[in-house]
């Protein structure tokens, strides 16, 4: 496999003719690159006026490697060629190097290029090429790999210090000024025909080139008053970029066979735009020059692939990281990203989209200032939030289109985070407060939808997170960290701080990382949050029944339906052999009023055939109860959880905690309501009940660790809704259950 490099372009703020003097005192040898033993001219040329010269060099390098390769090899000291190709009537210095020793196993060849900024003629700017293909060594081909990109990196890190060095020296010897060639006595008509071939030789993209560069100011004053402009604005988006110059008459100068086989690899990436180093640190942040490299190459893949608008470089850098700067794998990831947006026109959502009026009232979390490294703050009152009722309104695709428009609104709020700070901003900051997180939280269409959120922000919104703070953490919290830990991606989570309580107050806490004056009110703090505080929401935002039916019980549903008459029971019977599993259920009583109990026998049961249902597995009746007439409760068979009776329009979730082996049964119940003035229309009208019903057994050992969080909480039914029961606590000690109705009252 062929790995390649490619710089940014490096700035001198200094002229051309200075910079080649500092460059020169690089040979025949240098002190500040230790693998650089020396170097020999072996042909040098130089054109009749001055303009053009060629310099042939043989250099030798004492490569660090183990002495056990050395040996393998046969040889203490690699050799280069290096072909410097000079213009000084262009003012372009292109340099050329391949390796000639193992050169049938090893194929090394480099470009840089010296040239004069396109905007600033007295500044001077640099850019680099590489590619390695090792095709064979002794068996040692991922060693040589290794070695050669560790030690190319190390050199690279050190070619802006080195001439500064030089500079620097030159300085002290009293040399700050060189002067430019000048042709001697040219005659009238050499001098237009100079113009006429500098136009010839003058790229179509130049002008181009020109326009999407950084306008050189003229003096440091002005550089400083340019870059709060440009701190202070958003243009900054559009790639800050230089093209490369060519040296034109020193390519035609240039020979040997080995330098011109190669020189067609490059030829393609001659004209493509190169970003500037100063652009990559005051926008992007510290990279390394391997990491700079992959930025580029992805980015001039993107542009040679990508028609219309390239995303924008930290996009690009985010994918990489993603992918821990693996260019195919951050590539394929960015492609499926790219199509994704398309495919659902994610790029319009902000002018598009409209927060629908259910989620402008119930929906507890929005953007709030920032944190104290400058990212963006957003805070979700998760424990406040009604996940069923915020579904139930508007499905699990308004759910998601709300997480989309915060995430890229996200976005927007980086750049301009980056743009006023003076400093790359490329995350934002989550708070999440649990207070109020409970066992109603875990409705597993509410689980799904969550589940598929993080996987779409995942896979689309990679390294946008800077830093997750969960604070007021109940005893339930494990549970559902259990469900969604493994959807979410390793260095995500090691952002995650926890804390439970109120140890969020403290040292390491909040104050910590959100500053005082944004601390939010509902945590002691004194700034009002502008979003709502979230609660239940009311039943007269829910989607109509015949539509909210067909969302729940589509193909792809966990949910089943069944309509009961007067004496009918529907029950779902579970054979349980794993100790300590925790069933959970959830249903909603979409039409008159059902009875639901829970009980535990060891009996054999029977099966809706008649037959005796004696190895592990379930079974659903056919309204007709399994428990046998004849058997007592008490004996026989247990109540394990007190029956409720639940009315139309409630939503019903709940769990038990198994702490014996044997049957358990799920039973709905057609209640039969005494035909008061009060119901008597709803028992003539309503002579069927319907209920809409889910079921699950969790693995005992999917939740060790967080038994005691489900222990630890008490049966019971909300008062939220008119017609519901009083708190009746579990007749089992050793159960546990948590029951909420999250409906409001009929209306």
């Amino acid at each position: 496999m062929v790995q390649k490099y490619q710089s940014p372009v490096r700035v001198y703020k200094y002229p051309f003719e200075l910079i080649m003097a500092a460059y020169e005192r690089r040979f025949p040898t240098c002190p500040m690159i230790p693998v650089f033993v020396g170097s020999d001219v072996i042909k040098e040329t130089e054109s009749e006026d001055g303009s053009t010269q060629v310099v042939e060099r043989r250099c030798k390098l004492n490569v660090e490697a183990p002495y056990l390769l050395k040996k393998i090899a046969g040889v203490d000291f690699v050799y280069f060629i290096q072909v410097n190709s000079l213009n000084r009537k262009n003012r372009a210095l292109k340099i050329e190097a391949y390796n000639e020793s193992f050169a049938t196993r090893v194929i090394i060849h480099e470009v840089c290029n010296y040239f004069v900024h396109p905007e600033n003629p007295s500044w001077t700017c640099f850019d680099q090429a590489a590619s390695l293909e090792i095709k064979s060594f002794y068996g040692f081909e991922n060693v040589v790999e290794k070695l050669a990109i560790k030690q190319y990196s190390a050199n690279i890190a050190k070619g802006k210090e080195i001439i500064e060095f030089f500079l620097e020296e030159l300085k002290n010897e009293g040399i700050t000024e060189v002067p430019q060639w000048v042709e001697s006595n040219p005659t009238p008509k050499e001098e237009d025909e100079e113009v006429e071939a500098e136009t010839e030789e003058q790229p179509p993209s130049r002008k181009t080139s020109l326009d999407n560069s950084i306008k050189a100011p003229e003096s440091e004053s002005e550089v400083v008053e340019e870059s709060s402009e440009v701190a202070a604005s958003s243009s900054f988006k559009s790639h800050t970029s230089l093209s490369r110059q060519h040296s034109g008459a020193g390519d035609k100068a240039s020979s040997g066979s080995h330098s011109s086989m190669r020189r067609e690899s490059f030829a393609e990436e001659e004209n493509k735009f190169r970003l500037d180093a100063d652009y990559i640190q005051r926008f992007l942040g510290e990279l390394s020059p391997m990491e700079e490299s992959q930025l580029i190459q992805l980015r001039n893949w993107l542009a040679h692939l990508q028609k219309g608008n390239l995303p924008s470089d930290t996009m690009i850098l985010r994918f990489l990281r993603a992918r821990e700067f693996n260019i195919e794998k951050a590539r394929e990831m960015l492609s499926q990203s790219l199509n994704w947006r398309k495919k659902y026109q994610v790029d319009k959502i902000l002018s598009e989209y409209d927060t629908v009026e259910v989620m402008k009232d119930f929906f507890p979390g929005g953007w709030h200032y920032h944190d104290k490294d400058g990212r963006p703050l957003f805070i979700l009152r998760l424990g406040m939030m009604d996940v069923k009722g915020l579904i139930k309104s508007v499905g699990e695709e308004g759910l998601l289109k709300m997480t989309l428009q915060c995430c890229e609104e996200g976005l927007r709020l980086i750049e301009d985070a980056t743009a006023q700070s003076g400093h790359p901003i490329t995350t934002w900051t989550l708070l999440l407060d649990l207070e109020g997180l409970n066992m109603r939280h875990l409705w597993r269409p509410g689980i799904r939808a969550l589940l598929r959120i993080i996987e779409i922000v995942e896979a689309n919104y990679p390294e946008t997170m800077g830093r997750v703070l969960i604070i007021r953490a109940p005893r339930v919290f494990p549970v559902l960290w259990t469900l969604v830990r493994t959807f979410i991606d390793e260095r995500t989570c090691s952002k995650f701080f926890f804390y439970a309580g109120n140890d969020y107050q403290g040292p390491g806490g909040l104050p910590d990382y959100i500053p005082d004056k944004y601390l939010p009110d509902f945590l002691g703090g004194t700034c009002t949050v502008s979003f709502p505080e979230g609660g239940l929401v009311p039943k007269s935002y829910y989607m109509p029944e015949e539509q909210l039916e067909h969302l729940a019980l589509s193909d792809e549903s966990i949910y089943k339906s069944v309509s009961l008459t007067k004496g009918q029971v529907h029950e779902v019977v579970l054979l349980n052999e794993d100790l300590g599993s925790v069933i959970t259920w959830d249903f909603d009583v979409l039409r008159h009023s059902i009875c639901f109990s829970v009980f535990r026998t060891k009996n054999p049961v029977s099966t809706p055939n008649g037959t005796l249902q004696t190895t592990p597995g379930l079974t659903e009746n056919d309204h007709k109860s399994v428990i046998d007439k004849q058997w007592k409760e008490g004996h026989d068979f247990f109540r394990v959880e007190t029956s409720i009776v639940c009315h139309d329009g409630e939503s019903v979730q709940g769990s038990h905690v198994t702490n014996h082996t044997g049957y358990y049964i799920l039973q709905w119940k057609f209640h039969d309501v005494a035909p008061t003035s009060h119901h008597l229309m709803d028992s003539i009208s309503s002579y069927k009940a319907k209920v809409m019903y889910y079921y699950e057994v969790l693995k005992s050992s999917d939740y060790r660790g967080s038994m005691s969080s489900l222990q630890s909480q008490r049966s019971g039914l909300s008062s939220v809704s008119s017609k519901a029961n009083s708190v009746i606590e579990s007749a089992s000690s050793n159960s546990a259950a948590s029951v909420a109705v999250s409906s409001c009252p009929s209306r």
